[in-house]
């Protein structure tokens, strides 16, 4: 970033916060516009990609604490400053903010060789090291000014894939092909849900001029089970009890996601629609364990034999004369 930039831009209004905005709030509100005008959000729209790489250069100067220094004690000197490039007979230096501390004119106005003694011989090396990021002046291998912004992040990659429910639930190690051919690892973690983001750092886009490498950000889908359901940390899965176990009571098999079927004692009189728990069979990550939450769905047979018919309206005219729907005829009329 040229020096001038300093002067002229105003990167607490290209972010919308106050001068004196904490670290937090910035990262909240950078994150904020960085989704709002990121260019894969605005395909092919050139004003919110050149919107999105202005607030990206704003936050990388006041998100890094001693740049943010740098650049408020820049911005306090007056935006009157102007950097000059310097031409024949001039050397190249901040016109009105430095002209004083050099006695003037002298450092502008003097051959190359005595700018070398007022920046460096007369010891305001030190000076200009700290605003510009180092203890040697001017001058910097990678030919810009370092201080000001230092080399440019590269980009994050919006990436997505889809994970079966299992592997979603329990976690594993898996490989994905990148769009250059090769391949990278990635961690899924136990009870990652469908639509998490994971964030891969690192695996990005490389910067153009040696700085830090932008991240990969995931996003996972995740495959419907063909039994089992997520419930937060627990999991749902609907089991079918005949009428006769409901009524009298019985004990059966229920499934286990990975493992061996776990044996659940049904209570007489169980209606549908009951949870049964049980505990620790659930969804387990380093936060915590859920357990397995069977349903109870009393199935009531299609096609019975003659037999069994006579014997169904034989119990019936047995039963309890009980409307068990009174109770919701009279709250409907509350």
């Amino acid at each position: 970033m040229a020096s001038q930039d300093w002067f002229d831009k105003d990167f607490y209004k290209v972010l919308g916060v106050s001068k004196d905005v904490t670290e937090a709030d910035l990262k909240k509100q950078y994150r904020k516009l960085a989704r709002q005008f990121h260019p894969d959000s605005n395909p092919g729209d050139a004003s919110a990609e050149a919107k999105f790489k202005e607030i990206s250069e704003a936050n990388s100067v006041l998100s890094d604490p001693e740049q943010r220094k740098e650049y408020d004690q820049i911005r306090a000197m007056g935006s009157g400053a102007r950097f000059t490039a310097g031409g024949q007979g001039q050397s190249g230096g901040f016109e009105d903010v430095f002209g004083g501390m050099f006695g003037g004119g002298g450092a502008r106005g003097g051959g190359a060789s005595n700018a070398n003694y007022s920046y460096q011989q007369a010891g305001y090396d030190d000076l200009l090291g700290g605003m510009f990021g180092g203890s040697q002046g001017f001058g910097q291998p990678s030919g810009g000014f370092r201080g000001f912004g230092g080399p440019t992040r590269g980009r994050d990659i919006s990436a997505r894939t889809t994970v079966d429910f299992v592997t979603a639930t329990k976690g594993d190690t898996i490989k994905l092909q990148t769009s250059e051919g090769g391949t990278i690892t990635v961690k899924i973690p136990a009870g990652v849900s469908d639509g998490q983001k994971i964030k891969l750092r690192g695996k990005g886009e490389k910067s153009p001029d040696g700085g830090e490498t932008g991240d990969i950000v995931l996003t996972v889908s995740v495959r419907k089970h063909p039994v089992f359901e997520r419930d937060g940390l627990n999991l749902r899965v609907n089991v079918p009890v005949t009428f006769v176990e409901a009524t009298l009571g019985a004990t059966i098999e229920v499934p286990t996601l990975g493992g061996d079927p776990v044996k659940l004692r049904v209570a007489a009189g169980t209606p549908s629609g009951r949870v049964l728990r049980v505990k620790g069979r659930g969804v387990e990550t380093a936060k915590g364990t859920g357990d397995l939450l069977a349903v109870v769905q009393v199935a009531v047979p299609s096609h019975l034999s003659d037999e069994a018919r006579e014997a169904l309206e034989a119990f019936h005219a047995l039963e309890p004369n009980e409307n068990p729907r009174a109770e919701l005829l009279a709250k409907a009329h509350e």
